[in-house]
């Protein structure tokens, strides 16, 4: 079972740029779809954007496209979050998990404010 660690959240002005990056374990990675979800407060968890074990990516969530990459390194068993443009609407728990998921990690805080 593949286990995850989230890292890179924060504090960030409108604006401004964030890189998340997941950590998992296992030698079985690569051959998962990845995605990374969030969930703002007072609402349900969504996936955001996804990129499948050969390398295919589609954002689900359309308000972030164009602004947020996702991308996968096999060999450093990591999933990554470029994000830009963040708006305050961004500010939410970040979270990476297979697609479809399976276990939560802690995933990391990013809060998008003035």
């Amino acid at each position: 079972q593949v286990q995850f660690v989230e890292s890179g959240g924060g504090l960030v002005q409108p604006g401004g740029s964030l890189r998340l990056s997941c950590a998992a374990s296992g030698s079985i990675f690569s051959i998962y779809g990845m995605g990374w979800y969030r969930q703002a407060p007072g609402k349900q968890r969504e996936l955001v954007a996804r990129v499948t074990s050969g390398g295919t990516i589609t954002y689900i969530d359309h308000p972030v496209k164009g602004r947020f990459t996702i991308s996968r390194d096999n060999a450093k068993n990591t999933v990554y979050l470029q994000m830009n443009s963040l708006k305050p609407e961004d500010t939410a728990v970040y979270y990476c998990n297979t697609n479809p998921p399976g276990p939560w990690g802690q995933g990391t805080q990013v809060t998008v404010s003035s």
